[in-house]
């Protein structure tokens, strides 16, 4: 038996990366997953279902919604997971550097949630998951927008975690905050800073597309059916 068996999930930003590493994960635990990202998926699996989609256009994220709904019934977990960076000092930060990422990042997730929330409180369950950062815990030079969103969601969280659960419904919301994880963000830093980045963790390592996937799957399984409203930080015991 799988630990997501019968479940149906939209993982977003999915093409690559910690989406790619959920959704197939995901896949292999039972789930029928729709992988959304703005470019092809990069792996083929017969569970996992690719959508174009940009997550900060409202209208195409409820074109979206009805898809879903129509094809596959019922949707059961959400993964708010696309994101982007526009790294820039405040000082230089032009209004297209913050306006994109604040519309990805956090106008995103607000897009998808909104529709996919009362869904699953129709259902009467469902969780959402929220992928956030060590960046929004405890920010970061040049990433002020990055940072704003990814503590954003938080808030977000929360107010959804009260939100959907109203009447009854075990609709449950969290975010996941990961440390510095080998993804394609960070192949173009240099390997003297990615050596001080592992020392400043606890388990002297940087983090793998698998360590947030697990980290994930807890979440939109059933074992945490008693878990909502909080942050599992997923950083190795990192210290800024």
């Amino acid at each position: 038996m799988g630990r997501l068996d019968g479940k149906v999930a939209v993982v977003t930003g999915a093409a690559k990366g910690l989406g790619q590493a959920m959704a197939e994960l995901f896949a292999k635990e039972g789930a029928k997953v729709i992988a959304c990202d703005m470019a092809p998926l990069t792996y083929e699996n017969k569970d996992v279902e690719g959508y174009i989609l940009d997550v900060s256009n409202t209208e195409s994220c409820k074109k979206f919604f009805d898809y879903a709904v129509e094809k596959y019934k019922h949707i059961d977990v959400l993964v708010n997971n696309a994101g982007i960076t526009r790294d820039s000092l405040t000082q230089k930060m032009t209004d297209d550097m913050w306006n994109l990422v604040i519309n990805v990042n956090l106008k995103g997730p607000f897009n998808m949630g909104r529709l996919f929330g009362p869904h699953m409180m129709e259902l009467g369950k469902g969780s959402i998951i929220s992928i956030s950062s060590v960046v929004g815990e405890f920010g970061n030079i040049g990433q002020a927008n990055y940072a704003s969103t990814k503590s954003g969601l938080y808030g977000l969280s929360k107010s959804w975690a009260k939100e959907f659960a109203r009447k009854g419904a075990q609709v449950r919301s969290n975010t996941i905050s990961p440390g510095y994880t080998m993804t394609d963000i960070l192949k173009t830093v240099p390997q003297d800073l990615l050596d001080e980045f592992a020392r400043q963790t606890m388990l002297k390592r940087l983090g793998q597309p698998m360590d947030i996937a697990y980290a994930a799957l807890f979440l939109a399984s059933d074992e945490a059916a008693y878990v909502t409203g909080t942050n599992l930080s997923v950083n190795g015991g990192m210290r800024l």
